[in-house]
């Protein structure tokens, strides 16, 4: 048994777990419930074209009118969401005088709408709220409330304190985090992801377990972070596989539900240097931020395993590996079932095969290093190391 690791000396921890969670098939039909718990009397909907053309959001608008609930809707979100979403979104809510807001897709249209919340209440520009410059402090408890509806496996954001978008003043993409952002009712029906294609469900699942993994290794303490990061990187390896060959397999989707949110709830305590990579990776090459957190995490595991060799054991052990080998060698073996599982499940090997191009790395390492992820990886990495890492990864 690979022991749990302690830090060396006591630290004083908030820990925050509070977003109702409303789990299960067919868990949609409980929405309006949520709305009038909420106070809720005229929301604001806010997806996006890929969500509207699968026919998912019209399932909501079903539901609500159904329980006559009065909604308004935003249906332009884009895949990675900007600023300008934000914006546009907040126009939207003002002007048909909206009371609370509900995301449905995947964490493009959930991370836009906490943005959305933030300028209700709150002065633009976005950048005075970055968690890397400390701005979270500004973030302030009288956002109206939001019910997130994932349709994705990936992201986790019905559960997360962060939201993530590329702003207009820095173009860089940043993380927005604050207690206060966290929504306020999840509504996880796996159904609702049955008919995401493999290469999607792919790019999200790895998503979620570059969420639960990064956290698990990262250098903060949580240990209820860590438990659940455990959990959840098990849930991923045994179901992610199933999810992508049988894309109806119920009990996998499921599952694979359950390890997002673990992943969202797991990286409060901190992510890593896949992390900073992969936010400077999708506004400057496109690569969809899942993807690019898959491609680069077996080379930022491999860079980290002098520094947490004990707990990429315990990362082997939970996605299978039942030998009684020497920590070190299942150390070995974890960066390897990683490389394993992206090969299963159709991950390029490499960020060149994905449109990355070289003239790009230098200033993609730039953007990596201003990224705050970076700062909770188990080993303190440089300008230098991040560039190596990047140029492996190419």
């Amino acid at each position: 048994m690979i022991p749990f690791d302690m830090p060396s000396e006591p630290r004083i921890t908030e820990m925050s777990w509070p977003t109702k969670i409303v789990f299960g098939a067919g868990a949609l039909q409980r929405l309006p419930a949520q709305v009038a718990r909420l106070n809720m009397k005229r929301p604001l909907v806010m997806t996006d074209a890929g969500v509207v053309k699968a026919g998912l959001v019209q399932r909501v608008y079903d539901v609500l009118k159904g329980a006559n609930v009065a909604y308004a809707s935003f249906e332009q979100v884009n895949p990675d969401p900007t600023e300008h979403d934000a914006v546009a979104g907040l126009e939207a809510y003002r002007r048909h005088q909206c009371d609370g807001i509900i995301a449905i897709g995947g964490g493009s249209p959930l991370d836009a709408a906490k943005l959305v919340q933030v300028l209700t209440t709150h002065e633009p520009p976005l950048s005075r709220y970055d968690d890397a410059t400390g701005g979270d402090q500004y973030v302030r408890d009288d956002m109206p409330p939001l019910i997130a509806i994932p349709t994705t496996a990936g992201t986790g954001s019905e559960v997360s304190r962060s939201g993530v978008a590329t702003l207009s003043d820095t173009g860089r993409k940043t993380v927005i985090f604050s207690p206060f952002l966290m929504p306020k009712a999840a509504i996880c029906d796996p159904e609702l992801t049955l008919g995401l294609p493999p290469g999607p469900t792919a790019a999200t699942g790895m998503d979620a377990f570059t969420h639960c993994l990064e956290a698990y290794l990262s250098n903060g303490f949580h240990p209820l972070a860590d438990a659940v990061a455990i959990d959840g990187i098990a849930r991923v390896a045994r179901s992610l596989p199933l999810a992508v060959s049988d894309g109806k397999n119920l009990v996998a989707r499921s599952d694979m539900m359950v390890a997002a949110m673990q992943g969202a709830m797991a990286f409060q305590k901190g992510l890593g240097a896949c992390h900073a990579l992969a936010h400077a990776l999708t506004p400057i090459s496109k690569v969809h931020h899942g993807l690019a957190n898959a491609i680069v995490l077996p080379v930022v595991m491999e860079f980290n395993r002098p520094s947490c060799t004990a707990r990429l054991a315990r990362v082997a052990q939970a996605m299978g590996d039942t030998s009684t080998a020497r920590e070190e060698a299942l150390a070995v073996n974890a960066v390897e079932r990683v490389r394993k599982l992206n090969a299963t499940i159709g991950i390029p090997v490499r960020l060149r095969d994905v449109g990355v191009q070289e003239k790009d790395l230098e200033r993609i390492v730039d953007k990596a290093f201003q990224d705050a992820s970076h700062r909770g990886n188990p080993r303190p990495c440089t300008l230098d190391d991040l560039r190596a890492m990047l140029r492996e990864s190419f």
